[in-house]
């Protein structure tokens, strides 16, 4: 399985230009839709309780990569707000922090997430393509053709689930 992941940048910001932090899974999939079970059908509500972010899916492409502020994910256990950005098939999130439940989630499901401690001041642009090793941490900006710094790297643990494709498919192959 490739590791080193490329895509388009959204910087998921408020009004102001900031990125936003606190974003709670309720912001990320509203909990009027928690009766879809069909993965494929999630997507259609990534950020549908987000303002200023709700025509988000009809943007998105798969492939993309987001960036967003602090404690992303906060609140419930939902899966769905994991499963939401997998159907639009979201390529990687880089966040300055995750919730522990979110992060959790997401590597529990093979999907890709980094923590960036300073991803806030990390000089890029909305629709910039970046490429990000999911091995090193690497970031760079294929647009402007500069290195951006370093995420957190994934752990071990973390690239045998990724590689895996989940949790239950790195346990059936110990």
């Amino acid at each position: 399985m490739e590791t080193t992941v490329k895509g388009r940048v959204w910087k998921i910001c408020d009004a102001g230009g900031r990125l936003i932090d606190d974003i709670d899974t309720d912001q990320i999939f509203h909990n009027a839709h928690l009766a879809i079970t069909d993965i494929g059908k999630m997507g259609a509500h990534a950020f549908g309780n987000l303002e200023g972010w709700k025509d988000f899916p009809s943007k998105a492409k798969p492939g993309d990569i987001l960036m967003v502020g602090g404690n992303f994910g906060a609140g419930s256990s939902r899966q769905h707000a994991v499963d939401c950005f997998a159907s639009l098939g979201t390529g990687l999130i880089i966040a300055e922090s995750y919730g522990a439940i979110y992060e959790r989630n997401a590597i529990n499901s093979g999907f890709p997430i980094l923590a960036c401690p300073g991803v806030k001041e990390l000089a890029i642009k909305n629709g910039d393509s970046i490429e990000v090793d999911l091995r090193t941490g690497k970031m760079r900006n294929m647009t402007e053709g500069r290195d951006l710094g370093q995420a957190r790297p994934f752990s071990g643990v973390q690239m045998d689930i990724y590689r895996a494709g989940n949790l239950f498919d790195y346990a059936r192959g110990m």
